[in-house]
């Protein structure tokens, strides 16, 4: 089985590490531009052709099936690659997981990017999925460039800054870019000053579990061997130096020297 995932950069491996949890088999495919980061402060149109560019040079790879691993671009750019691709390649995008955190109510908290947060995508998640919940947003400037990077000192310095503006009591924290899901250890340590003893809800495992529903049992019964394709702006390259810096990156690299 072979599987596609897209990014602007490195976020994509949360749900590519899941996917090899899941499927230890699984040929894995990660395309990304993060020479064009940041996505967010640029047009939807510009989204949407910077995602189209990661989309193209991943199906030239003949993939079972995509991941838009971004939030960015699945609240932009999914119904344009879900019309260039389907459904020759299923294409499966990335939605913050606020209806699992919100299920019991109680006070809710959700990480995202200054250009998510206060969105119209976003709010209108939280009015479909929100319930009986306190919702609070959560902007997180800088955090994904720092995590792109590598950038502990960045890192932690944006971390401790949401953390100081998540409200005490929160229950369940929405980590709503997939950046976010790489740091989640430091996350959980910067709040437990806020007594949090809630639970972090991000989006890696469930579509990882998506996509290979998605992919079908033809898919399924496929040989694979485990590889690691990775392509920046369409060219063949290796998991950036940062990639090493989280335990999802390291975990890919683990697999394919076993």
């Amino acid at each position: 089985m072979k599987i596609a995932l897209m990014d602007s950069g490195i976020g994509l491996l949360a749900a590519a590490a899941a996917l090899r949890k899941l499927r230890p088999d699984v040929d894995l495919v990660l395309s990304s531009d993060p020479a064009s980061m940041p996505w967010g402060p640029r047009t939807s149109e510009e989204i949407t052709e910077l995602a189209l560019g990661c989309a193209r040079a991943a199906a030239a790879e003949r993939p079972d099936a995509l991941i838009v691993a971004c939030n960015t671009a699945s609240v932009h750019a999914l119904d344009a690659l879900r019309a260039e691709l389907e459904p020759a390649i299923p294409v499966i995008g990335t939605v913050p997981a606020i209806k699992p955190a919100a299920a019991r109510g109680g006070r809710v908290a959700i990480w995202a990017t200054p250009a998510t947060t206060g969105s119209a995508y976003q709010r209108g998640l939280i009015r479909e999925f929100g319930g009986s919940a306190e919702v609070t947003e959560v902007a997180c400037p800088g955090l994904a460039d720092a995590i792109e990077h590598g950038d502990e000192e960045a890192i932690t310095a944006a971390v401790a800054d949401a953390a100081s503006r998540t409200p005490a009591g929160t229950d369940e924290l929405v980590l709503g870019c997939t950046h976010y899901e790489l740091v989640d250890d430091r996350v959980r340590e910067a709040l437990a000053s806020a007594a949090f003893r809630g639970s972090f809800h991000g989006s890696a495992d469930a579509v990882a579990a998506q996509v290979l529903r998605r992919a079908g049992a033809e898919a399924a019964a496929r040989s694979g061997s485990a590889t690691l394709t990775v392509l920046h702006a369409g060219a063949p390259t290796t998991l950036p130096a940062a990639a090493a810096l989280y335990p999802q990156g390291r975990a890919l690299t683990a697999a394919l020297t076993r």
